[in-house]
């Protein structure tokens, strides 16, 4: 642990990160090819990551993560508010807006895996009864996932859909942990609603 904290110093821009021969710049460095020397050129904190498997060139990727004024990112741990954008049946995808009370300002995407909605029968959980397009949900970061996108999960009592809109253009109103109620129809729907309060 000691040794990723030593990777993770912060760095601003023009800052050197290393020589070109030994790292590959990734995001937030650029190669000056007058002194084949990898520089940052944006604030935030300098991180090394193994080079991809199938990749020819195995030199490991220097990156920059932005400082957190240039808007927030997702980490692992923190809670976000995203929309979800599409269910399926095993996982709902959904763009993260929120990292705590803070908006990010870069497109971030976030899969809530089928085994991720809640904590108990995992094994009978449906995604259509859990989550629909446009619902808002706060849910929990677990991991930077595949393709850019984040794992979410929604496994606690307070995460789930916080936000919904019914069929009629009304704003669901939770009644109970899984169902959802439209107040101009009265039609229910399902939902991992998250826990309001206490």
């Amino acid at each position: 642990m000691q040794e990723r904290e030593s990777e993770r110093e912060l760095v601003t821009p023009g800052d050197v990160l290393g020589k070109a021969t030994d790292l590959k710049a990734g995001k937030g460095a650029y190669v000056a090819s007058h002194n084949n020397t990898v520089y940052a050129s944006l604030t935030g904190r300098r991180s090394v990551l193994p080079p991809p498997p199938d990749s020819s060139d195995q030199r490991p990727i220097v990156e920059v993560t932005g400082h957190k004024a240039h808007g927030a990112v997702p980490e692992p741990g923190s809670i976000i508010i995203a929309r979800v954008t599409k269910v399926m049946a095993r996982m709902a995808s959904t763009d993260i807006m929120c990292v705590g009370p803070k908006s990010v300002r870069e497109k971030f995407t976030g899969t809530i895996r089928q085994q991720d909605v809640r904590a108990t029968e995992i094994d009978k959980v449906d995604m259509h009864s859990s989550f629909r397009p446009g619902d808002i949900i706060r849910a929990l970061v677990l991991s930077l996932g595949d393709a850019r996108a984040y794992y979410l999960s929604t496994a606690k009592n307070e995460l789930g859909v916080v936000s919904a809109e019914s069929p009629a253009g009304g704003t669901m109103v939770p009644i109970s942990w899984t169902e959802m109620q439209c107040p101009l129809t009265g039609q229910i729907q399902q939902r991992k609603v998250a826990k309001v309060g206490s």
